[in-house]
């Protein structure tokens, strides 16, 4: 396996939280400790514009498939609804009063889960944009979500250390899984849905069996917080970031390391920590709290 840095983005001002690609091929949107969220084409890996100014730093960003919308959760609690269609801000969901730390949706529902610091989730109507639901799921901050590919479940990592798995039918709480021994920061479910990852602040990635979410292995992942976990979305791999400044490529079938990029490894990586991954292609994408996206060519077979 190879990396290739191949392009690098710059023009934030301070450090990049988060990132999404967009529903239309070629073009990702950025956000972090910046006056407004930024979109960028990947054709051209320049900068297109600041689609528009915020208030208060973006932590997470999320583009549901099949809508011309996009969400922005923010640190003051807020979630901007930007059309594409009509080119601007529609609506801001004001339910959360602490920081909206992640957004997903769920296509087979057509909802949006936000997750805050104020240890909910909101469950709201893509459709309508009306809050239908609220879940208590901790009593301290729900920092990460993660869907099943099925739809059927749904994953929520806590500052309280622990992963809370929940029915998506009803929202009903079916697991507590214990394990992480500080803040749960990151989760994904394996692309056939067969094992769900978290990596928390501990610096450790654990691989659950979703069948009855035991855990299958521990690996002492990073020497900081594990920030982020993603699986591609067509090759047997995932890939963690870290605030020790490291990706790491893992095998999704072997759970076996197979590639660290870093500056310590050679590399022309980011010299702060690494926040947030997106696959476009084999194409890996990372932001930091360098204020940079660099884009890297990932080779699977040499």
């Amino acid at each position: 396996m190879t990396a290739e840095k191949i392009a690098e983005l710059t023009g934030h001002g301070n450090p990049i939280f988060t990132l999404e690609l967009s529903q239309k091929p070629g073009i990702l949107f950025t956000g972090g400790n910046d006056k407004g969220l930024v979109e960028w084409s990947l054709k051209t890996n320049a900068f297109i514009k600041v689609m528009f100014p915020v208030n208060a730093s973006i932590y997470a960003i999320h583009c549901p498939a099949g809508y011309p919308l996009m969400f922005a959760g923010l640190r003051s609690g807020q979630v901007l609804v930007f059309d594409f269609i009509q080119q601007k801000v529609i609506k801001s969901l004001n339910h959360h009063l602490k920081p909206v730390f992640d957004i997903k949706s769920v296509s087979s529902k057509k909802e949006l889960l936000i997750a805050a610091e104020d240890g909910t989730v909101s469950v709201w109507s893509i459709d309508t944009l009306d809050m239908v639901h609220t879940i208590k799921v901790s009593a301290d901050t729900v920092r990460c979500i993660t869907v099943s590919p099925d739809e059927k479940q749904v994953a929520f990592g806590c500052r309280d250390n622990t992963v809370k798995i929940y029915d998506l039918e009803d929202y009903t709480l079916l697991k507590a899984l214990h394990g992480h021994t500080m803040s749960v920061f990151a989760l994904a479910y394996s692309i056939d849905g067969a094992y769900l990852v978290s990596g928390g602040r501990d610096a450790q990635v654990k691989i659950w069996d979703t069948t009855s979410y035991q855990l299958v292995k521990n690996i002492p992942a990073h020497l900081f917080a594990v920030n982020h976990i993603l699986f591609h979305p067509t090759q047997p791999y995932f890939a963690t970031a870290s605030m020790d400044k490291s990706i790491k490529i893992w095998g999704a079938d072997d759970f076996k390391l197979y590639k660290i990029i870093s500056r310590e490894k050679g590399y022309p990586s980011h010299p702060l920590s690494i926040n947030k991954l997106a696959w476009n292609g084999d194409q890996l994408l990372s932001v930091s709290d360098d204020k940079n996206i660099f884009i890297w060519d990932i080779k699977f077979q040499d």
